[in-house]
């Protein structure tokens, strides 16, 4: 079978089926798992699909409603919220923006914490209310209910006049050297504003958001200070990030 067939058929059975695994793809096409991967890999690259571990699934426009995100790629999220909590220390205060990502990193905080949280996301005030030594302060705006965050003028007004030791930042798509960017000019606007009141920002990024762009620019990858991604740090997928002064975890 042509390469082309075999785009073809894994681009239909991602269609009907919305996530494909090597080992099925492989199996059914009667190629080795490898022959899979680099086939996987194109057409990522090609932006026709999101390549996960183990497969791939419908490349979906970033965001999905609030709703919609939870239950997606949730391993991977947990795994990169793990991750996150060697950097979340007392007494420091933390932006976190929104996305799923970012409730993750909040769940997986040490019960006794003592820090800080300022937020957009509104989805982050029941899981922190838990937390009786987390002061919560949420930004005023517009409320956005399929991201479930606030935005706007008010809410970089407002973000900009305090000075965090830390910006957890949820992202749409990074690339090594186009930078992060997003879809929504009002979730750029709010990233851009909290990067800049930050001594020390980290992007959070599962595989499939890695080596894309969108449209809107929110900063530069030497505007990071680490990237955390589901990925074991010496992963091949992170080469092109590699010798750009960013911390991979």
């Amino acid at each position: 079978m042509l390469k082309e067939e075999r785009f073809e058929v894994i681009l239909t059975q991602l269609k009907k089926k919305k996530k494909v695994t090597f080992e099925g793809l492989a199996s059914g096409l009667n190629v080795s798992e490898d022959t899979i991967r680099r086939d996987i890999e194109q057409l990522h690259r090609n932006g026709l699909l999101s390549k996960v571990r183990g497969g791939a699934i419908l490349r979906e426009k970033d965001p999905l409603s609030f709703h919609d995100r939870q239950s997606f790629l949730a391993d991977e999220k947990n795994v990169i919220a793990l991750k996150a909590q060697q950097f979340i220390k007392d007494g420091m205060t933390i932006f976190l923006d929104g996305g799923t990502t970012a409730c993750a990193v909040a769940n997986y905080m040490p019960a006794d914490i003592n820090i800080r949280v300022i937020t957009n996301n509104t989805s982050l005030i029941p899981i922190l209310s838990k937390f009786k030594r987390v002061e919560l302060i949420l930004l005023g705006g517009v409320y956005d209910e399929d991201l479930a965050v606030t935005t706007g003028n008010t809410t970089c007004r407002e973000a900009s006049q305090f000075i965090a030791d830390l910006f957890i930042m949820g992202t749409c798509a990074i690339d090594a050297d186009f930078g992060a960017s997003a879809t929504s000019v009002t979730d750029a606007e709010t990233k851009r504003t909290m990067i800049r009141s930050s001594k020390k920002t980290i992007a959070l990024a599962n595989q499939s958001k890695l080596r894309r762009t969108e449209p809107l620019k929110i900063c530069n990858i030497e505007d990071l200070d680490v990237l955390i991604t589901d990925l074991s740090a010496d992963d091949s997928e992170l080469e092109s990030f590699r010798g750009l002064n960013v911390q991979i975890v």
